[in-house]
């Protein structure tokens, strides 16, 4: 008696909850074989359940040829991507080809995992052409690769399935790191110009290389000598200085020449008609001519 009390209680939860949202996605997806793959990874990884839990649903199914990337990926990765397939929205056809640039990004089952790393979780919709509406992940660099392909099925408000051309793999959600662009090394700045230590010589002052100093001008001292004569702007050279000439002593009265005397002739040297050739004659003495022999 309890045992049956107990079968009928969850049979009424059961279609209760059936009732609630009055779908099955696996049952809808059984009805067509070229997304049995899809269908296969939705109940390998739970996602089937949660699907059917909602109210509200998108599910964008791909078909068995363009799921091939994915048969190499672990089952966590796997589930991680279909769940960016599931929008939490009801969208058909005419609602994506009404969506604009300001229009909110579609938000997928991913976001509410807690896994979603910046907008891994949004999709980008977008419409190259008036007829077609494109696919791709709202991370920064992604291409819209995926694209509409028709609409499968559709229970107006609670769940509608789209098939898309390629499966959606936003950046970093497979595991794989996106790795930035390697970092240029800038060149090493040139070198700079060679720095001359050495103290630059005074203006006017020759370098002296292994050769002796030039000798300085001697100075004469001038004793006796007239200094040289200045050259005057606009004349021509003064007279030439005239050095003093040697002094001549005689005995008797003294003739001292020092260059050419003033006022007085110089002697006569020859013959004396007093005192034969020898004798110098000494016209300026007073007491008329006076021969010195």
């Amino acid at each position: 008696m309890k045992m049956s009390v107990t079968l009928s209680l969850l049979l009424s939860l059961f279609l209760l909850i059936h009732s609630s949202n009055g779908y099955d996605i696996t049952q809808i997806l059984n009805k067509y074989p070229d997304f049995s793959t899809f269908n296969s990874y939705l109940t390998q990884t739970n996602l089937a359940s949660a699907i059917n839990s909602r109210n509200t649903i998108t599910v964008l199914v791909v078909d068995n040829a363009n799921l091939a990337p994915l048969s190499s990926k672990s089952l966590d990765v796997i589930k991680n991507i279909l769940s960016v397939h599931v929008l939490l929205d009801y969208y058909d056809v005419a609602k994506l080809q009404q969506l604009t640039a300001a229009s909110p990004l579609p938000t997928t089952f991913f976001q509410t995992t807690g896994l979603a790393v910046g907008q891994q979780g949004f999709l980008n919709v977008t419409h190259p052409s008036a007829d077609t509406v494109a696919f791709g992940s709202a991370m920064p660099g992604s291409t819209q690769g995926s694209s509409l392909v028709k609409s499968v099925a559709a229970e107006p408000y609670n769940i509608s399935i789209l098939q898309i051309s390629n499966a959606i793999i936003p950046q970093g959600i497979d595991g794989a790191k996106t790795s930035a662009p390697a970092a240029t090394t800038p060149p090493p700045p040139p070198p700079a110009p060679a720095t001359n230590t050495s103290t630059p010589p005074a203006p006017g002052t020759r370098h002296n290389h292994g050769h002796a100093p030039a000798p300085a001008p001697s100075t004469r001292h001038n004793h006796g000598h007239s200094p040289a004569p200045s050259t005057r702007h606009g004349h021509g050279p003064g007279p030439k200085a005239v050095e003093p000439g040697p002094t001549t002593v005689h005995h008797g009265p003294t003739n001292t020449k020092q260059g050419h005397p003033t006022n007085i002739s110089p002697p006569n040297q020859g013959c004396c008609p007093h005192h034969g050739c020898h004798s110098i004659c000494c016209p300026w003495l007073s007491l008329g001519p006076c021969c010195v022999g």
